[in-house]
């Protein structure tokens, strides 16, 4: 395990990329899931005529927040210390780690129960626990899944995502014990993970959190869930423990109920979650007897120093940008290799990791750069213009490479005109080898990328300034009427009698 955890792809995303879009089961669930949330969440978001206006309030909240964020995180710290909490600070993923061990260690657990939390999986709390004897339970369903299966989530919000039922049929009667044979019906797998879990609720003294976010002025932490096993988690251990990224703080009451209303929406295409815990401290009698809050940086303050990727920082994993991003459908988060797959983890991980790393600098190329990820943002972080950005920042970090070199000699020829035709007439003599028909098949060497699934067009053998110099003179004849219109230009507003203009000119005289 490294200082920064689940974070670190294996592979260049496009090697990664190559092994996953070949399993034809793996696109089918994508496919089936992906658009089906995607069609509900367009619905919810119709229903609200002042989506934009949420959308633009949610980045300015935000926005605020990092932009005073020392002083939010020293004023969150005091409100959950004045409830009789305690707050932690970890810099990186081992200093994490090591603060919810130390945790259980003091208290003799050998057994935790965990709330979904895409953030202690950045950490590798799961395996760093079972390492000293710790045993972590998922309680989150599709978590369950995959903690069962020994695989790691392929979708901020719907880990399990690339399994399909059949596949959990098999995996429940292997691993849960005392269920029997079980079919694969929903319902009674449904039901025999809830039987496992709650046991485990009721027996369970330890448990460790996420946060959505956290309130400065008050010290409350909030987790949003589906399931109503958060709720579990939060209020019947006795000790409970909280992980959060340093950027989910915000200042007020008041500036969360603009996400109560954008997250649901973009996540689970609901109008609200069914489960929303907000918990401050500690109370004597009810709930968790002792609280511990992590904050984490793991990297947020390097993004958080640069002035364009900082945006990456609003985001509020809601998901919604992995459910219309046509590279995430085909490829699935696994490609990724990282604990944030998708767009949002094409910017965040490699920022997070510093452009640097040799695996992480490759996510910023898994993008169509459509577009459509910034259109469901409900925090509006302009993902494709980070994405330019951090190519460019990968650029720089690879050096003068062959393709860098080939870019500069492009740029030397297409930078006057005479070296372009130039290169254009030795183009169409050179080509004579490689034209077979009316098509180039295959090029040699580094260019034989091009021809891999595509044939290409010969130079033609006159360009278009050539025809354009060697054209019949043109016939002196009187341009159409609509040119001549238009080189008129138009008709300025006519003053009225009374001293008065006319607001247009007269339609009848404009194009």
């Amino acid at each position: 395990m490294s200082d920064h955890g689940g974070l670190h792809p294996a592979q260049p995303f496009p090697e990664a990329a190559r092994e996953q879009v070949v399993r034809a089961q793996l696109r089918a669930n994508l496919r089936k899931v992906t658009h089906t949330i995607r069609e509900k969440r367009a619905n919810v978001v119709g229903e609200l005529p002042q989506w934009e206006q949420l959308r633009t309030l949610g980045a300015a909240t935000k926005d605020a927040s990092l932009a005073n964020l020392s002083d939010r995180l020293l004023q969150l710290e005091q409100s959950v210390k004045a409830r009789g909490g305690h707050v932690h600070w970890a810099r990186d993923a081992q200093e994490a780690r090591e603060i919810v061990a130390r945790i259980a260690a003091a208290h003799g657990a050998r057994e935790l129960i965990k709330v979904k939390s895409i953030t202690s999986d950045e950490i590798e709390l799961n395996r760093a626990l079972e390492e000293r004897g710790i045993h972590a339970i998922e309680t989150d369903l599709a978590e369950l899944i995959v903690q069962l299966s020994h695989d790691r989530p392929s979708h901020i919000l719907v880990p399990a995502i690339h399994r399909n039922r059949a596949e959990i049929q098999a995996l429940f009667n292997a691993e849960l014990p005392g269920e029997g044979e079980l079919p694969d019906d929903p319902a009674a797998l449904a039901a025999a993970a809830r039987r496992y879990l709650r046991h485990k609720f009721l027996t369970t003294k330890m448990a460790v959190s996420g946060a959505n976010f956290a309130i400065a002025e008050t010290g409350t932490v909030c987790v949003v869930e589906s399931e109503g096993n958060g709720r579990m988690c939060v209020t019947l251990p006795e000790v409970l423990v909280s992980i959060m990224g340093i950027e989910k703080v915000l200042e007020t009451w008041e500036d969360i109920s603009v996400f109560m209303e954008l997250l649901p929406r973009s996540s689970t295409a609901e109008r609200m979650n069914p489960y929303n815990s907000f918990w401050s401290g500690v109370t004597p009698g009810d709930g968790p007897q002792e609280f511990h809050l992590v904050l984490l940086d793991n990297g947020r303050t390097n993004v958080l120093a640069d002035d364009f990727g900082r945006q990456t920082l609003r985001c509020i994993r809601c998901s919604a940008c992995l459910n219309v991003c046509p590279v995430y459908e085909r490829a699935g988060g696994h490609a990724y290799g990282s604990v944030y797959p998708g767009p949002i983890g094409a910017i965040l991980t490699p920022q997070l990791l510093g452009m640097h790393d040799k695996n992480a600098n490759t996510l910023p190329g898994a993008s169509s750069l459509c577009g459509a990820c910034y259109d469901v943002c409900p925090v509006k972080i302009n993902i494709p213009q980070v994405l330019i950005y951090l190519r460019s920042e990968a650029n720089l970090q690879k050096g003068l490479t062959a393709e860098a070199l080939a870019m500069k000699g492009m740029k030397f020829v297409m930078s006057e005109g005479w070296r372009f035709e130039g290169a254009l007439e030795l183009a169409r003599v050179g080509q004579g080898p490689l034209v077979h028909g009316d098509a180039i098949t295959s090029l040699p060497g580094p260019l034989a990328g091009w021809t891999q699934v595509r044939d290409l067009k010969p130079f033609p053998k006159e360009g278009f300034r050539d025809w354009w110099r060697n054209r019949p003179a043109p016939v002196d004849a009187a341009p159409p009427a609509i040119v001549q219109k238009a080189e008129e230009g138009p008709v300025p507003p006519q003053k009225k009698e009374g001293g008065q203009f006319d607001a247009e000119p007269p339609r009848e005289d404009t194009l």
